[in-house]
């Protein structure tokens, strides 16, 4: 099946959804006077370069060109690199992360597997000879040394390359030092395993030992001459990896930092900065303590700031814990039904903000992003600002409705915004509230404009997004299309245009597409985040409502309505057709986690407990046991189960689990594996194949003409 070159299928793989050209992962110079960002040559390129706006100028320079640095080599990753990759759905090319000093004057990255410093000051960049395949180099904060990690091993360098050698080295195959585990870069945010301390003298480094976690073998079917991955996979109810944290000098002297590691197994944040002592965010297995901890680096004894405890869980959130420059603890909490932000023991925010991030602190406030809370005067459906917090009050600094985000330093902000109306995101620099500066986007213009409406649906208020085709007159109902993530962690009904573009391309080929965020998905309050304890299938609760209500106003015709979705999204497609087939006449499940026992430790036993002790909950939202498959013996509807071979995260094998149940119960279904493919969106052909497959199957299912 192929299409046009500029068709929409092809244009969107082929830029990775829009995103390629855009600048991104952007750090602010503490005196002001430059900000750093990768950003990658075209609308169509995947290789990042490191880019340096000076200011007050406003000129851009390349501070390293990775095709130069590599003398037009190509480009080799190990595996550990591909699976952190993995972990951040990083899907590009070329210098994709980089660290830089206290100053941010010197910057490192690994490139194919190899260690590189660019003097941003001077613009020049080259490479340091150093041991090993290297992950994730990060400078001292004082410039001198670069931390690395090569073969499992803890290494450091001198800024100019001289004087390489180990700090810790593992002391099995299992082990690894300065790595965050699985669960740690997927479930928990916190993707690094070491940090430098402000004197830059010694490192907080995370001991990582694999062995009492089970192993699963992921293969590619295609290609049974391949010897398969052997990867060590938490599974709900089963052993994690066992994660202590030591002190280490720079002349290698180790302490090891100790708490109640039995009570309180995870390690979910470090932060050392002058402010204060190392500390710690330590949660107990079940979430629902956790300890704020700081550490004395001479000895490794730790005392207690803070504790949290919820019946239900405790949250994570980016950019906390930390300490305020006047050594106060800052934090996120849920308190008296709203998500806060707290400083020492004061919240400092009610129940008008839904606090979602810290993005910087300084010595008069707090920046965050947040949402509208529950109590808010008017409704922001879909939108996320940036708002400046301290003892006074609270100031909004985004103004146009959308999502917007910031990082900030030396007085000098970068803001990055993105609208309904406008393609991609604009960037904003910001000097005492002023423009100084706009960075520019290589990005394309997807060259079409979704009609989207954001509204609410049904009693509970879910905010929802309805897309209508370009040119559709309004006169005759049209087929449904649900096209929902529905779960945790993935907001789908934003104020932003990019958002929206796949959903408007369905709509675009004759459908009405619906999205709806119900209860479990973030943004609104704790407790409709919550609401999905021991049970994900209240997120079909509120697609129903939201679809029958949304019915009322908009011309649904409900005897032909669809479903489709990817990973939670996935699952919630499966479900739909199997327990609400007087509801949904088709669906596409695409990556489906079809059994919650095999999805991991952290984020299934959050939601749903430990299987052990509660097996009633995981069968209910299994869709391949009895509770699973208990719906009406007729209609069975038609339903695709799409999934990559080569899927780490969701593995394979909930799409052969659930064909084999469907295939028992004498349901029809059609399975499509992509061979080789992982979690992420596949290689142009097949993204765009993926896409034109599925509007196949939904007019074959529905029997549209």
């Amino acid at each position: 099946m192929m299409t046009e070159a500029d068709s929409f299928p092809r244009r969107h793989a082929r830029t990775q959804r829009f995103t390629l050209g855009a600048p991104r992962a952007f750090t602010v110079a503490p005196d002001g006077s430059r900000v750093v960002f990768l950003r990658s040559g075209s609308g169509t390129d995947r290789a990042n370069s490191l880019w340096v706006l000076d200011l007050p100028d406003g000129t851009e320079r390349v501070a390293a060109d990775p095709r130069a640095l590599l003398g037009g080599a190509t480009e080799h990753l190990s595996p550990e690199e591909r699976a952190r990759r993995e972990r951040s759905r990083e899907g590009g090319a070329g210098i994709v992360g980089y660290a830089t000093d206290a100053a941010v004057e010197l910057a490192c990255f690994a490139l194919s597997g190899r260690l590189f410093a660019a003097e941003l000051r001077a613009g020049t960049a080259r490479e340091l000879p150093v041991a090993g395949t290297v992950i994730d180099p990060r400078p001292s904060p004082d410039g001198r040394h670069i931390a690395y990690v090569a073969r499992g091993a803890l290494r450091v360098t001198g800024a100019g390359g001289e004087d390489d050698r180990p700090l810790a080295e593992p002391e099995s195959k299992q082990v690894a030092y300065g790595l965050a585990e699985f669960i740690a870069a997927e479930e928990m945010g916190r993707s690094r395993g070491f940090w430098w301390s402000p004197e830059s003298d010694r490192l907080l480094v995370a001991r990582v030992d694999d062995s009492p976690v089970r192993r699963w073998w992921i293969s590619d079917p295609a290609h049974p001459d391949r010897d398969p991955q052997h990867v060590p996979y938490p599974a709900a109810g089963t052993d994690n990896a066992d994660v202590r944290l030591f002190v280490i000098g720079l002349d290698g002297v180790r302490t090891e930092v100790v708490w109640d590691w039995a009570r309180y197994p995870y390690l979910a944040h470090v932060h050392w900065s002058a402010a204060g002592a190392p500390l710690l965010l330590v949660q107990a297995r079940d979430q629902r303590s956790q300890l704020y901890l700081a550490v004395d680096p001479e000895t490794g004894a730790t005392r207690m700031v803070h504790a949290d405890e919820d019946p239900v869980w405790l949250d994570l959130f980016p950019g906390v814990p930390c300490w305020s420059p006047s050594g106060q603890l800052v934090r996120i909490a849920d308190e008296g039904g709203a998500r806060v932000l707290a400083v020492g023991e004061r919240p400092l925010t009610g129940a008008q903000l839904h606090v979602r991030a810290v993005l910087d602190i300084s010595d008069g406030d707090v920046l965050v992003s947040a949402s509208a809370g529950e109590e808010a005067e008017v409704p922001e459906t879909g939108e996320v600002h940036v708002y400046r917090v301290n003892e006074l009050g609270t100031e909004r600094v985004s103004q146009e409705p959308g999502v917007h985000s910031a990082v900030r330093a030396g007085g000098v902000m970068v803001l990055v915004s993105s609208t309904l109306d406008r393609p991609g995101a604009r960037v904003r620099v910001l000097r005492d509230g002023k423009q100084a500066a706009l960075v520019a986007s290589y990005a394309e213009d997807p060259g079409m404009s979704p009609r989207v409406t954001l509204t609410e649906g049904g009693a509970r208020r879910i905010p929802c997004a309805v897309l209508m085709p370009t040119d559709y007159p309004g006169d005759t109902p049209l087929p449904v299309l649900l096209d929902p993530y529905g779960g945790p962690h993935g907001p789908r009904v934003v104020a932003a245009h990019n958002a929206h573009l796949t959903s408007q391309w369905f709509a675009d080929q004759g459908f009405a597409v619906v999205v709806a965020d119900g209860r479990g998905t973030p943004g609104r309050s704790p407790a409709w985040e919550k609401a999905v304890h021991h049970d994900f299938t209240v997120s079909l609760d509120d697609q129903v409502e939201a679809l029958h209500e949304l019915a009322k106003r908009y011309p649904l015709d409900l005897s032909r309505v669809a479903i489709r979705g990817w990973s939670y999204g996935g699952w919630l497609a499966g479900l739909a057709v199997l327990r609400r087939p007087d509801v949904f006449h088709a669906g596409i499940a695409g990556a489906p986690v079809t059994d919650w026992r095999l999805y991991d430790t952290h984020y299934t036993e959050r939601y749903l407990g430990d299987p052990a002790a509660h097996p009633e909950s995981y069968a209910k939202s299994s869709l391949v046991t009895d509770d699973g498959l208990s719906s009406p013996a007729e209609p069975h509807r038609p339903l695709m189960i799409v999934h990559g071979t080569a899927d780490d995260n969701v593995v394979f094998a909930h799409a052969l689990r659930l064909s084999s149940a469907l295939l028992a119960a004498g349901r029809p279904h059609e399975v499509l594996p992509l061979s080789g493919v992982t979690h992420m969106t596949p290689q142009e052909q097949v993204a765009e194949n993926l896409l034109l497959l599925q509007v196949d199957f939904l007019r074959r299912t529905l029997r549209l003409g």
